[in-house]
């Protein structure tokens, strides 16, 4: 019999998942299991990164996320509320697009501590998703635990009739925690009761039981706590990790549905993201011109400007066209005419109205293209830059233009965009995560170990400072670490919970 998790929290449920992707790809493969799932705490932020892995480690990735559900609707923003939790999975490509459409909308709309959603929200964007009932503060069992029975079963019914028959489970558990053996009993019974299947998880939030107490620190470092504080967050048991196949077999072996169910689940979900394809917005052209041929006119008509503006002599110009031809053909042949001119568009835009843009930085400044449409103020020519740093047919990939603007226009330049180009379905800005560097790992576990702060900061700074170096290979390149280590228990601790961090 096989088993596959569906309920993992990466490194993107942040501060809070110990999970890394790479770390859990190998013990997929370790496990021979065929597929596994990310559900992370109210986020998408993964999902590509997890997916592309799983494809190239031959597993069949599944894209969820442990939703926020508010319960008295997403859009109330009043008091601090108790919200239930609960486990959607993309069973195909339009139920990927609704969990996408959930998420947003639980960070734009209905963020208030938490990004929520509600059950009239789940309604309007359910078909191809199938829901868990998550863990104990999933609604359902929150009730159990509460002892009103009743309740529970109808929050039950609410899910499966929202989801369709035969998408809702319930999330079976073993974690050795005594609520959960109660959950356990009521989710048995109301699944003999409401013919509702039942599936085995681990919610699992870190790879190995050893990497408990690792995941005990990374939440004293989310909520600023430190292990002596007796009112903090903190799981009270070491089962909350990723178990082979065997050890959750044994552990259901009275309900081998539960495990069954995971596989088909596992099978259900059906979906291939189509990446790669570039979609950009469409830029609005004048009646009877196409995107190539008005790019072109556009380029050629700038440079021209750019002539009188600076006083290029004449015999230079021949020099300059062939050059911008070239660069021309080649952004045409790729299928960039369109992103030129977006941002050729709004940096118009934006020195139109007065506010500041940079001359031009990266590898952008090498095109003549960019400089003839105002996009940089850096003639690449008379500085020798190259245009094939920037953009080459031999090395297929997205050009990436900086363009920087003045803090206090920026935000009229990008409702611009919006207004322009779509609004909130067509236009977004990029995130990016902070990782957790060797020295900051050092303090941040010692604040959390409540180890005095002169002791952690001289520990910190045998750090080599070598950029983007890992704790491992500091460790390695710093016999002092290693005999601090040797000598002190502490310190062993404090260096073995970083590392694992």
């Amino acid at each position: 019999m096989d088993f596959v998790h569906l309920h993992i929290h990466t490194q993107y449920s942040l501060l809070d998942g110990a999970i890394r992707l790479p770390e859990l790809m190998a013990k997929v493969k370790e496990y021979h299991m065929p597929a596994v799932a990310m559900t992370d705490h109210g986020n998408l932020f993964g999902v590509i990164e997890f997916y592309e892995m799983a494809k190239d480690f031959g597993i069949k990735p599944i894209i969820g996320c442990e939703v926020y559900l508010a319960p008295h609707g997403y859009r109330k923003k009043a008091g601090k509320e108790n919200l239930y939790h609960l486990v959607l999975l993309a069973e195909n490509e339009k139920g990927y697009h609704n969990l996408l459409k959930l998420v947003s909308i639980s960070h734009l709309e209905g963020f208030y501590y938490k990004p929520r959603i509600d059950k009239e929200l789940l309604n309007e964007y359910h078909e191809g998703l199938i829901g868990l009932s998550a863990c104990l503060h999933g609604e359902v069992p929150l009730f159990i635990l509460k002892s009103n029975y009743e309740e529970a079963k109808r929050a039950a019914k609410d899910y499966e009739d929202i989801l369709g028959k035969g998408n809702f489970y319930l999330e079976l558990q073993d974690n050795g925690l005594e609520e959960q053996i109660k959950a356990n009993e009521g989710l048995i019974k109301i699944s003999d009761e409401l013919c509702l299947p039942i599936v085995a998880t681990n919610d699992c939030h870190y790879l190995r039981s050893e990497d408990a107490e690792a995941h005990d620190i990374l939440l004293c470092i989310q909520t600023g706590k430190n292990i002596n504080d007796k009112n903090r967050l903190h799981f009270s048991t070491d089962q909350f990790y990723f178990k082979s196949k065997e050890e959750m077999i044994n552990a259901f072996s009275n309900y081998p549905q539960a495990t069954r169910n995971t596989m088909a689940i596992a099978e259900r979900c059906q979906l291939e993201l189509q990446l790669g394809e570039y979609r950009f917005p469409k830029f609005p052209m004048p009646e009877g011109e196409n995107l190539s041929d008005f790019l072109v006119k556009k380029a050629k008509s700038g440079l021209k400007r750019k002539f009188i503006l600076h006083g290029l002599k004449e015999t230079d110009h021949a020099f300059y066209f062939e050059r911008l031809e070239k660069e021309l053909e080649v952004i045409n042949q790729m299928g960039f005419a369109s992103y030129f001119l977006i941002v050729s568009d709004f940096a118009t835009y934006a020195k139109k109205n007065g506010i500041p843009v940079g001359p031009g930085r990266g590898s952008a400044a090498g095109s003549l293209v960019a400089y003839a449409l105002d996009i940089t103020e850096i003639d690449p020519i008379s500085y020798g830059l190259l245009f094939e740093r920037f953009l080459n047919p031999e090395r297929r990939g997205m050009p990436d233009i900086d363009v920087d603007l003045c803090m206090e226009g920026r935000d009229q330049v990008l409702k611009y965009v919006s207004r322009k180009y779509g609004g909130r379905d067509h236009v977004a800005q990029i995130i990016t995560f902070g990782k957790m560097q060797a020295r900051a790992v050092i303090r941040d576990v010692g604040r959390a170990l409540d180890m005095p702060y002169q002791q952690v900061d001289k520990i910190a700074k045998l750090v080599p400072a070598i950029p983007n170096i890992s704790l491992e290979e500091a460790i390695a390149n710093e016999p002092r670490l290693s005999a601090l280590a040797a000598k002190n228990p502490t310190v062993k601790r404090l260096l073995t919970v970083a590392r694992a961090l």
